[in-house]
């Protein structure tokens, strides 16, 4: 069972929109898991940060918003290095606004 201090479960409200926001960190990596409304696995993509440019990949693809689970899923990379992997189940397309917040309290999260 992992210890409190490597997960969290954190609720956001943007724009009258709820978004949670669960966190999973390992030695070698993490697990990002950000959903609107229903606690669904989305569109999955991993990022592999071993040197300057991370390798990314498409796991499941996403119906919206594969652009964002690449930028998160390469930003975690360049903070953790080892196995980062996103998942996003965002039934409406995020508005660029929107976007950079979830990025921000993500990165705030993993970075404690």
């Amino acid at each position: 069972m992992p210890s409190e201090s490597r997960f969290s479960k954190t609720s956001i409200v943007i724009d009258n929109r709820s978004f949670t926001i669960q966190v999973l960190l390992f030695d070698n990596g993490s697990f990002v898991s950000i959903t609107e409304g229903q606690e669904k696995i989305g569109g999955l993509t991993a990022s592999v940060g071993t040197g300057t440019m991370p390798i990314t990949a498409s796991i499941i693809p996403a119906k919206s918003e594969s652009l964002f689970l690449k930028l998160m899923s390469e930003q975690l990379s360049s903070i953790i290095t080892g196995i980062n992997i996103v998942s996003a189940f965002i039934p409406k397309e995020l508005e660029n606004k929107t976007a950079k917040i979830l990025i921000a309290k993500i990165r705030e999260i993993v970075e404690k």
